[in-house]
């Protein structure tokens, strides 16, 4: 059965270099929904990718810098990208070589379907 998020989280893993996309809970980090390749661990990607999103927000507001629109963690294993709408963060976990303009073009497309399917909690 499919889910409110199955087509958002599907055009996202069909960018080239992204190796799996969630939504997320932002308060505790728990999968809501997920897409991803054989052996992501959602799990931890979930709790990493909520937790480093909403100390961003807050630290963001904290500074008086406004709304976070976009979030990204670079690493030499790949790259963590997460944007938030409501309660929801909706997150990309892709290769270190992904085309990150056109990760973050979509991930923010997105943002207004992850609102539309429950992110106003």
């Amino acid at each position: 059965m499919a889910t409110p998020f199955a087509s958002m989280l599907d055009a996202l893993t069909r960018q080239r270099g992204v190796t799996a996309a969630l939504v997320v809970s932002e308060r505790d980090g728990i999968v809501v929904d997920s897409n991803l390749q054989i052996g992501q661990d959602g799990d931890r990607v979930a709790a990493l990718a909520a937790s480093l999103y909403r100390k961003a927000r807050l630290s963001a507001r904290a500074a008086g810098m406004g709304a976070v629109s976009f979030m990204q963690l670079e690493a030499p294993g790949g790259r963590l990208c997460a944007v938030g709408g409501g309660s929801l963060v909706l997150v990309v976990v892709a290769e270190a070589a992904v085309n990150v303009g056109l990760v973050r073009v979509e991930l923010l497309k997105a943002i207004d379907g992850l609102l539309a399917a429950g992110g106003n909690e």
